[in-house]
């Protein structure tokens, strides 16, 4: 599946031509072309190979999936390595999209492996800034990256309303919801430091895009740039304090048990000692020698005095203590 656009003097002119007209459309003055390749086979890496002129190791990382974030120089275009994020379940769960991106000096090339980045909330972003087309690839360029960058944040806020949502519930939770808080808070940590892993690499990349030795960034778009910069920033130190959030959220949650934990076998306990007594006085009560009161009706009388007297100055002890 390809999607191809062709934007002539800051303009949209035409959308949905074949690739192989691509490029006698490079070769007219003034214009900018953007491919969109979903699931490419191997025939259309080597057309676009040929029709952009692509350098074969960016080619080659574009065709094998699990990239690391980065930017690589090719001479006269470039290769991006990105990731979309899209959080479920309130961040329990993370969906992760690859995106290879060739940028050169008139054209835009984006590669996915499969449809679940959705391109056309990326194109919305493009036809709702006509003002800023005349800036060709750069501005082609910005509307993917605020667009991915939007989709990181998005995904932070998530788990973030997640973590203050445990946070709520965390000391009214019964034994059983902490086990379910101890899940959700692993699961978290586990996306926080995944999606730690994609946005990092993040700041780097946009940073050197705004180098002027690369040319792709007008200076008129240079405050769009760090504007997704700052929101790049912005996402990394979010999951840094997150991640610290959560480990506070399983250590609070295991202490918290423990005192629970703690709170039951004092009350075990104390139920126990109230238990022995009676055991205590009956078995001494029992024995096969003669003591005071044995075979007298006092002596029955006797021993259950001292069995009810003794558990109730227990009880009362223990329930001073808020042991029972």
């Amino acid at each position: 599946m390809a999607r191809t656009r062709l934007y002539r003097d800051g303009k949209l002119e035409l959308e949905g031509f074949p690739l192989p007209e691509i490029s006698d459309h490079l070769a007219e003055p003034g214009t900018v072309v953007w491919l969109d390749l979903c699931a490419p086979t191997a025939a259309d890496f080597a057309t676009i190979t040929e029709e952009f002129g692509l350098h074969e190791l960016a080619v080659e990382d574009a065709r094998h999936e699990h990239q690391r974030p980065k930017l690589d120089r090719y001479g006269d275009h470039c290769f991006l390595s990105m990731y979309a994020v899209c959080a479920g379940r309130g961040g329990e769960e993370l969906n992760v999209s690859e995106l290879s991106v060739f940028v050169t000096a008139n054209a835009l090339i984006t590669v996915r492996p499969d449809d679940r980045f959705d391109m056309d909330d990326v194109v919305v972003r493009w036809d709702n800034a006509p003002t800023l087309t005349q800036h060709g690839v750069g501005f082609l360029l910005h509307g993917l990256l605020d667009q991915v960058v939007d989709g990181h944040f998005r995904a932070v806020q998530e788990m973030d309303d997640r973590i203050e949502e445990i946070e709520e519930g965390l000391f009214d939770a019964d034994m059983g919801a902490s086990q379910d808080v101890q899940r959700a808070a692993f699961a978290l940590r586990k996306n926080l430091v995944r999606l730690r892993r994609i946005v990092l690499p993040m700041r780097e990349m946009v940073n050197t895009l705004m180098r002027r030795d690369l040319h792709f960034v007008s200076e008129q778009m240079v405050p769009y740039y760090q504007d997704v910069y700052d929101h790049v920033l912005r996402v990394s130190e979010w999951t840094e304090s997150l991640r610290d959030m959560v480990g506070s959220i399983m250590e609070t949650n295991l202490t918290i048990q423990g005192n629970r934990m703690n709170m039951i076998m004092k009350k075990v306990t104390s139920w126990a000692s109230i238990v022995a007594v009676p055991t205590a006085v009956t078995g001494f009560y029992g024995q096969n020698v003669p003591y005071p009161g044995f075979g007298t009706q006092w002596g029955f009388y006797a021993s259950t005095g001292v069995t009810i007297a003794i558990s109730v100055a227990l009880y009362f002890g223990f329930k001073r203590r808020d042991w029972i």
